[in-house]
């Protein structure tokens, strides 16, 4: 596939620009050569030295893609740092021996500049990218070990990209195994909890079973993914593309690419990376928001699914239908938004969706069944929807959210859909958890000054009645509790960080696991339960 194999030589004469020889002196401004000579020198030292393991068109290889878009939160410092040192734990080595810091600069530089255009990924591409492995997919239905295999917790650690599987009883490691580059979006739990579905920012994703310790299958559906998401009966995983603009559909059994389905507007001209896909199990349909595009799609997976009419439909009796249908499974019933969403979040029953786009101020409340926006919130700041959570006060379901801007939580009436109270915290928080058997909800304040605390808050009066702080400057993130919420698990946010076990109900210390950089922990009954108090 031409786009996916272009060389790093192609991409410099791209980025130099074409047509006949020139003369430097009388056509190009000297500035403007140096430029165009920099962007070759740094193209060969890409070739000579990286594309080996980052593959010739940064698109990933042995190791990961090398984009703008997939090392966004790493920043050019840190770039050139990694390749004048390497990365521990990884098979990244140090050039500082071979390389001028000149040199490093040019290729921290080179790696964050955009591809001249959007490549390619093609069904063929994702199936060629899969590994099966039959043979451990049909171990036994039996866990290899003694564990509660619903009080597992999978623990990402993003410091040297491992996963942990950790006894949520004993608060012991049960397993630890590589995994790939930068984990994103939360793994994703069959209905009885013997596998998990991990999606990585490379496009990477992975089937593992936790009965035996073992991945399954592995495919790479895409260059820069956002999420994946998992069928509530099972059958599928579907995957959120920032690059290239696509939504791919794959066999959850062995990871086999079904459907890759661009993220175009109705006119088929402009496209859109996908902010996201989410399950919405009592409907049997992904949700997909669409990052660029003020269009939100319901994407059937049921078998029996309904076809989709384009226009107007002037009957639906047997025979008398005119208009235009597309199949129902897999096809995009689109819903039209005055803007595109970045995330979103679903009311219990699933007939409600609370969205956000970036730097709106507000959030807007699509009815699934109508196909349509029906109120706003005002909502300051950047709400982070996805981390969101719901239970009942006084009577009736309120939903909660952190906001990534504003030191605050916003408690939403989901009847009304007013704002009943904004709790005001220590700064912006990225996550919130509880479960229903505590009476507490745990926010983080993820940036900032005073990110080393975490907020725990009163469900029923909606105040703050305590605030930890165990590690002054180190950041504590991302709670996430036991199955049955006596117990609340908590990261040190740090390469020489840990997963902090406290008590739920009197908020103290009962252990302390090293771990490097924990992020996201998820327990397995809580997840496949869809808890009060976990992300989907």
């Amino acid at each position: 596939m031409k786009s996916r194999r272009i060389s790093l030589c192609a991409i410099a004469a791209l980025l130099v620009g074409t047509g006949g020889p020139l003369h430097a002196a009388e056509q190009t401004p000297a500035p403007v050569l140096r430029e165009r000579q920099a962007d070759n020198h740094a193209a060969a030292l890409y070739q000579e030295h990286c594309s080996s393991c980052h593959g010739a068109g940064r698109l990933g290889g042995q190791g990961p893609a090398l984009l703008p878009e997939n090392l966004g939160r790493l920043g050019k410092k840190a770039a050139e740092d990694i390749i004048a040192q390497g990365r521990a734990a990884t098979q990244m080595p140090g050039f500082a021996d071979r390389l001028s810091a000149e040199q490093i600069t040019a290729l921290a530089e080179l790696v964050y500049t955009p591809l001249p255009s959007l490549p390619d990924w093609t069904l063929a591409d994702i199936e060629a990218s899969r590994a099966f492995d039959a043979a451990k997919a049909a171990l036994p239905n039996k866990p290899v070990f003694s564990a509660d295999p619903l009080n597992l917790f999978v623990v990402v650690e993003s410091g040297d990209h491992h996963v942990t599987i950790l006894d949520g009883d004993r608060f012991e490691p049960i397993h630890r195994f590589p995994s790939r580059f930068a984990l994103h979006g939360g793994p994703k739990f069959s209905a009885n909890g013997r596998y998990v579905f991990f999606g990585s920012r490379d496009g990477w994703i992975t089937k593992y079973d936790l009965y035996n310790l073992a991945t399954v299958a592995e495919v790479r559906a895409g260059i820069n993914l956002r999420n994946i998401a998992l069928s509530s009966d099972g059958r599928y995983v579907a995957a959120a593309n920032y690059l290239p603009h696509s939504l791919v559909i794959l066999d959850a059994a062995d990871l086999k690419p079904l459907k890759v389905i661009p993220t175009t507007d109705r006119a088929g001209k402009a496209t859109s990376r996908v902010s996201a896909v989410y399950d919405a199990r009592p409907r049997g349909s992904f949700i997909v928001a669409l990052k660029d595009i003020p269009e939100l799609w319901e994407v059937a997976y049921r078998d029996d699914a309904k076809p989709i009419y384009r226009g107007f439909v002037h009957s639906y009796e047997t025979g008398m239908v005119e208009g235009v249908a597309e199949p129902g499974k897999f096809g995009a019933r689109r819903i039209a938004l005055d803007q595109p969403l970045d995330d979103f979040f679903f009311d219990p029953d699933y007939r409600h969706l609370l969205g956000s786009g970036r730097d709106a101020g507000k959030a807007v409340v699509v009815h699934l069944d109508v196909g349509r926006p029906i109120a706003t919130i005002d909502i300051p700041g950047l709400p982070h929807l996805g981390s969101g959570i719901t239970w009942t006060w006084q009577d009736r379901p309120v939903m909660a959210t952190p906001n990534l801007k504003e030191g605050s939580l916003s408690i939403i009436d989901m009847k009304d859909w007013s704002v009943i109270k904004r709790i005001e915290t220590a700064g912006p928080g990225f996550f919130l958890r509880s479960h229903e058997n505590t009476p507490y909800a745990w926010a983080d304040v993820f940036f900032g000054p005073n990110k080393d605390v975490m907020h725990v808050i009163d469900k029923g009066t909606l105040e703050v009645v305590a605030t930890l702080k165990p590690e002054p400057g180190k950041t504590f993130a991302h709670a996430e509790f036991t199955r049955d919420g006596r117990f609340v698990l908590v990261s040190l946010w740090e390469n020489d960080g840990a997963v902090i076990v406290y008590d739920a109900s009197t908020f103290e210390e009962v252990k302390r696991l090293p771990m490097v950089k924990p992020s996201g922990k998820y327990n397995v009954y809580n997840k496949i339960n869809l808890s009060d108090g976990t992300s989907h």
